[in-house]
């Protein structure tokens, strides 16, 4: 009999990125990517060491995905913008890869440093344009940043679940309006006044 075929991890690894494109994360077990893989599951776990582990590089390997569908928005003019029709895109054609990402949260409730954080790369990048073009301190930046993001999270996640259905015009026209409006509450100073201020007693 020849010998059982031998895949590296980085192979295992993009072949159970594609199952999980098609199908979702459910869909990820060992039988099924040895079937994609056209082995058995035994050579899986030459190279992890169970299940829980593949689906660990399986999410590391959607940040990666992300921030390369991402990065095409330095294509653009004006690139800050373009970054968030990324996303929306992102959601559009990759919905299950967008859900894992932005989605699955297990449960566990986090404030937005630490969703800023997991956005690695692409989140850092966005800021020094903010700073850049349009001249805002590092405050205001993330500031823009971090109300924009939201807007177009929510935008992309009803893409992504398929509760709505948006033209890329209609995308354009729904971030670029929310964007302006921002970008001028912020120059206003009014942004400042965001925290309500006590009513005194009559």
């Amino acid at each position: 009999m020849p010998p059982k075929p031998k895949f590296t991890r980085e192979e295992m690894v993009a072949a159970a990125l594609d199952l999980v494109g098609e199908k979702g994360m459910e869909a990820l077990t060992a039988r099924n990517l040895g079937d994609r893989l056209g082995t058995s599951s035994r050579p899986i776990f030459t190279m992890f060491k169970n299940m829980e582990e593949v689906q660990e590089a399986v999410r590391e390997a959607v940040v990666w995905r992300y921030d390369e569908f991402a990065k095409k928005a330095m294509q653009y003019t004006p690139a800050f913008k373009q970054f968030g029709m990324q996303m929306v895109l992102f959601a559009m054609e990759e919905p299950n890869l967008y859900r894992l990402m932005f989605l699955d949260g297990g449960g566990k409730q986090r404030n937005f440093e630490q969703v800023f954080a997991d956005l690695g790369e692409t989140a850092v990048v966005c800021l020094e344009i903010l700073q850049r073009d349009y001249g805002l301190t590092a405050r205001e930046a993330k500031m823009l940043f971090q109300h924009v993001w939201i807007h177009t999270y929510g935008v992309a996640t009803l893409c992504a679940t398929k509760m709505c259905s948006f033209s890329f015009e209609e995308i354009n026209d729904l971030l670029g309006q929310d964007f302006m409006a921002m970008l001028a509450r912020i120059k206003s100073g009014g942004i400042y006044q965001a925290t309500p201020q006590p009513v005194e007693k009559m």
